[in-house]
């Protein structure tokens, strides 16, 4: 982790579709013969990653997980969590007026009724030293009225109160930031878990931040803390950053209800599209109860423009991604809150059935992507990542869909149904995305 700011870069250019308008653009259409290869070569190649990985890493795994219950079986995480996290937005800057303003905003910007509500505490938030029985305290300065009084005030407002350790020593605020004296759970993590369950807190991140420093090995920590949450009855959903090695580890879905796969996001065209980009292929570890985390929501931090965190949204929800929105909420404008509140978009990052979305083909910036729904619709992503205007096309059979007379397109950023024979296809501008909702017969 790592503070960052950028300058200000805002636009509000909407895709355009194939019917409209365009700017000068370079035409880009995949015949199905050529999509077939294409989706072919993707998906061996991830295959034969993950099988490799998975096979070298079962005698490692076996005596760790035997015990482990999946993270799944205490309820949460069906689909992916969404809320706030203040990393991004105030890095260590943060105290309990701004997460209890962050609650508000979400209440009355209307996130909370599109389905968020976790607002979580991450580093920063602790006094340097544990108390005469060893507890971890809140730091009296920012959080004077205690972490228990807080999650009295979130749940108050219909969420959910979220908080951060690790399992080493330190924090990484403290190991990368100079910021002294905050504490890791190593040794203390039943008594770290039972003190958040008394506080009410609803959702863990546990961050790997160099435990492997203190002599800690990674699967053991991460499983020991576990073992703890559930020792305390309390229903916790549990978010691990381990080391993002790829292909994902598979006792990861086993142990949490989600995990990182990449290093963190920055609020840059170029850090989310290497976050996406290492994220895609891990579609065969994500499901119901364990998801693929690319990290938090830059959305309405400046640093890109709409067009790009439209693009940044849509790629998340492709990928049944967590939605943590990252900003300053108090200075969200209103294209941020149009990006987040997108309830249609939103509808597919939390579509029950948990299939993460495949690459169906990329060639030269260009993306198309695939994502199957519970009710038989495919969500459909064309995504352009060069700096130049260009129409991506594919077709209802090539996405997964049966035989029919028509197809009904609903494009969920601009709110609209049009009907085709089968072609799906739009004029993409530079970094964005158009993104389809498609279903057999009109």
């Amino acid at each position: 982790m790592s503070p960052h700011r950028s300058p200000q870069h805002r636009d509000a250019a909407q895709p355009a579709p194939t019917t409209g308008r365009a700017a000068p653009h370079r035409r880009w259409a995949v015949p199905i013969a050529a999509l077939a290869v294409l989706a072919t070569s993707t998906v061996t190649a991830v295959q034969v990653s993950a099988t490799e990985a998975a096979e070298a890493a079962v005698s490692r795994t076996t005596a760790v997980t035997a015990s482990v219950t999946k993270a799944t079986d205490n309820g949460l995480g069906s689909t992916p969590q969404m809320g706030w996290n203040s990393w991004n937005a105030y890095h260590c800057d943060i105290d309990e007026d701004k997460i209890k303003a962050a609650a508000d905003r979400v209440v009355a910007l209307g996130l909370r009724d599109a389905g968020y509500e976790y607002i979580n505490i991450d580093d920063c938030w602790q006094e340097p030293e544990r108390d005469a029985e060893g507890a971890l305290v809140a730091d009296s300065e920012r959080f004077p009225g205690g972490i228990k009084a807080l999650a009295d005030y979130v749940h108050a407002r219909g969420l959910k109160l979220g908080i951060y350790a690790t399992p080493g020593s330190r924090t990484c605020a403290n190991i990368w930031d100079g910021y002294p004296g905050r504490l890791g759970s190593l040794g203390h993590e039943e008594q770290d878990a039972r003190t958040f369950a008394a506080w009410g807190v609803d959702y863990l991140k546990y961050d790997w931040c160099r435990a492997d420093e203190d002599g800690v090995e990674e699967q053991t920590a991460f499983t020991k803390m576990r073992h703890a949450l559930d020792a305390t009855g309390r229903p916790m959903l549990y978010s691990i950053h381990a080391e993002p090695e790829l292909p994902v580890d598979p006792w990861r879905p086993d142990v949490a209800h989600s995990w990182r796969t990449t290093v963190d996001i920055r609020d840059t065209w170029a850090s989310m599209l290497d976050n996406f980009k290492k994220s895609v292929p891990q579609a065969e570890f994500a499901g119901p109860g364990h998801w693929n985390d690319p990290d938090m929501l830059e959305v309405g931090n400046s640093g890109m423009t709409d067009t790009e965190y439209r693009s940044h949204f849509s790629l998340w929800a492709m990928m049944a991604a967590p939605m943590l929105v990252g900003t300053d909420l108090a200075k969200a404008d209103a294209a941020t809150v149009e990006i987040l509140a997108n309830k249609e978009v939103l509808a597919v990052d939390q579509d029950r059935l948990g299939k993460q979305g495949t690459v169906l083909a990329s060639e030269k910036g260009g993306w198309i992507l695939v994502r199957e729904l519970a009710d038989g619709d495919r969500a459909v992503a064309l995504f352009n990542e060069s700096g130049t205007a260009r129409e991506l096309t594919t077709t209802a059979r090539a996405a997964g869909l049966p035989d029919a007379d028509t197809y009904r397109l609903r494009d969920v950023w601009r709110h609209r149904t049009s009907v085709t024979k089968g072609r799906i296809g739009a004029t993409v501008p530079a970094h964005g995305t158009v993104m389809f909702r498609v279903s057999a017969g009109s």
